[in-house]
């Protein structure tokens, strides 16, 4: 029994350390936080294989909910057991929350937020090149025949012709599977604080002055957190339709605030409830919200974390899984060139992205260097 203990919790602290680290430093949103999750697991610490990561990585994407969370808690279980699967979604969520509560709690009794382009100037940029990083690395192990990676371009066209996502990404396993459904299998497969007492005092009424219940915001995020798929942008039509169009509890103005306020800060985007839950219902809102919209989230993964063994011993569900993972891939690549075209605006920032990727390409170190060295950039252009 002892033996066996002291490895566990090793593992447990381990687990700790990474995911509290990369909530920390997780800016640029759920594909930055792909690769920076890759690069901890896969590249410094071999937790898993190149493969392994990816078939974790598919499943997320094939789950409700946020993705790069997901992949943190498959990583966790994949570690340690269920403990870790818990450790993990928390640890990676929490300084996320706790950061966003603090710009919550600043919004309401000043009516803003202190500027952060400064930092976000150079860190941003240098996400992408992370980013890039990463889709070299997995796309070199996972796309390797021409038919996933023209899978791959195809699923980027379609996503910027308005595909839904969800249907890319089954469709992307269904292609694979038919197109290989006539070949022989190959046999055997390959193995993601305190804070101040004043919070609690927060609003008790919403925009529009209606009284605001738990109950109800509770159970709001929890549908939101068990049926989203799509990221940010399909956040934000839930958000609106169920908080401004139906509640009536923020306004439009609000709404933007709060999502600007989730991308802005390290770690899961989903975190905008924090924001919203604070502003609705003051400290314990922010916990109900935040609660309610990653709880699925934990239910999906044990769930599907149950079923991969089968997976991997079944060469049907290999190839759906790996046309599913080619799809992802485009996905990411797709998103990170929207993000690219938002975040480079100049040589600057072209220049910090192309350094970060070349760096990486070259020198391996840690992602966490290129984020500081990112943020101080981005301060000392905006001084100088």
């Amino acid at each position: 029994m002892t033996p066996k203990a002291r490895p566990e919790r090793g593992a447990l602290a381990e687990v700790a350390a990474v995911f509290l680290k990369l909530g920390l430093i997780g800016f640029g949103g759920p594909a930055a936080h792909v690769a920076l999750m890759r690069r901890e697991v896969v590249d410094r610490r071999r937790w898993v294989t190149q493969e392994r990561f990816l078939e974790l990585f598919a499943a997320s994407n094939l789950i409700p909910g946020p993705t790069s969370t997901e992949l943190a808690i498959f990583l966790g279980q994949e570690r340690a057991g269920w403990p870790a699967l818990i450790l993990a979604g928390a640890l990676f969520i929490v300084p996320a929350m706790a950061i966003v509560l603090t710009l919550a709690w600043i919004y309401v009794r000043f009516g803003s937020v202190p500027a952060t382009g400064w930092v976000l100037y150079g860190v941003t940029p240098v996400a992408i090149g992370i980013v890039a990083d990463a889709l070299w690395q997995l796309g070199r192990t996972a796309l390797r025949t021409i038919w996933l990676l023209l899978l791959a371009l195809a699923v980027v066209g379609l996503y910027f012709l308005g595909v839904n996502v969800l249907v890319l990404l089954l469709g992307g396993g269904l292609v694979a599977f038919v197109a290989t459904a006539r070949r022989r299998p190959r046999s055997g497969g390959r193995g993601v604080a305190g804070l101040v007492p004043t919070f609690w005092s927060g609003p008790a009424a919403a925009a529009g002055g209606a009284s605001v219940s738990m109950t109800t915001l509770f159970l709001t995020f929890l549908k939101i957190g068990a049926v989203l798929y799509g990221g940010g942008y399909v956040l934000l039509a839930f958000l609106r339709a169920d908080f401004v169009s139906h509640l009536h509890w923020i306004t439009d103005r609000q709404l933007v605030d709060a999502v600007s306020i989730g991308q802005v800060t390290p770690g899961p985007l989903f975190t905008t409830a924090t924001f919203v839950g604070y502003v609705v219902g003051g400290f314990r809102g922010a916990l109900v919200a935040t609660a309610a919209i990653f709880l699925p989230s934990f239910g999906f993964v044990a769930l599907v974390y149950r079923w991969l063994p089968r997976i991997q011993n079944s060469p049907s569900a290999r190839v759906f899984l790996r046309g599913a993972t080619a799809s992802a891939l485009g996905l990411m690549a797709a998103v990170t060139a929207q993000l690219g075209r938002a975040v480079i605006v100049d040589p600057f920032t072209a220049l910090l992205a192309v350094a970060a990727f070349v760096v990486l390409r070259r020198f391996q170190p840690n992602p966490v260097w290129l984020i500081l060295a990112g943020a101080v950039a981005g301060v000392l252009a905006k001084l100088i």
